[in-house]
């Protein structure tokens, strides 16, 4: 679900990949929010946030917001800076490197989570928002913009509009692709939710270091890709032996 691109791509890997970096924002969503009473997983209401402060000259809180909205576009960057370099120098792990750096982001956070709300809040926010940036542009590069798992607006945008629109296409090719459209966003919702619910029901007892367990699924992830990448090779080989 990490390495096949473009046209190799099917909807089997965008599912699988969707519904773990779902879960893995969905937790992020509800962990930062209870820690530090921030959304971390978008940047709408910042920016709405940062233009109220500086029309009310609160120069130092708009900062504030301003640096949010950058630390998501600098975890944004620094996601494409990584798969372009990889591209060109070991297709294998184009999208490896990224998920890796954000599941260290996450696991640094969760650590050290405690620590740095004793100095800040805001270093929390930021390192929340630059994985965040990181995972959005990960996989929006990965699947072509089709799936998104960082934020849910645009995505019951777009399930109201592919719902309607099964009313109206009867062509058998139209309504499979739709479906499976369908199918794929109400994956991501419903993982989004899951993670959401998991850390909702047990921050008061880990805190922050609900961000280790993110991190660990993401490990996990990468671990469970690269063992089916290596069976389906030693499948491969063992029949052209046979053959």
């Amino acid at each position: 679900m990490f390495r096949h691109k473009g046209k190799y791509r099917t909807l089997k890997h965008n599912l699988r990949i969707a519904s773990l970096l779902s879960f893995v924002a969905g937790m992020v969503n509800i962990i930062g929010f209870l820690a530090i009473h921030q959304l971390t997983t978008n940047v709408t209401g910042h920016f709405a946030f940062f233009v109220d402060e500086v029309y009310s000259l609160n120069t130092w809180r708009g900062l504030v917001y301003f640096l949010f909205v950058v630390f998501f576009f600098l975890g944004s960057f620094t996601s494409g800076i990584l798969i372009e370099y990889m591209n060109r120098k070991n297709e294998r792990y184009i999208f490896v490197v990224p998920v890796i750096l954000e599941a260290l982001v996450l696991l640094f956070t969760g650590i050290f989570g405690e620590l740095m709300l004793e100095r800040s809040i805001t270093y929390v926010a930021y390192s929340l928002l630059f994985a965040m940036g990181l995972q959005n542009a990960l996989v929006t590069m990965i699947s072509n913009s089709v799936v998104r798992t960082t934020h849910l607006t645009g995505l019951f945008t777009d399930l109201g509009i592919e719902i309607a629109q099964l009313f109206f296409y009867k062509g058998f090719r139209q309504k499979t692709k739709l479906q499976a459209s369908i199918k794929l966003r109400a994956t991501i919702i419903l993982f989004f939710f899951l993670g959401g619910t998991l850390s909702s029901l047990t921050y008061s007892y880990f805190g922050l270091k609900l961000l280790i367990v993110s991190a660990l699924i993401l490990f996990i992830g990468l671990i469970y890709d690269q063992m089916r990448i290596r069976l389906k090779m030693v499948q491969r080989r063992f029949y052209k032996k046979i053959r």
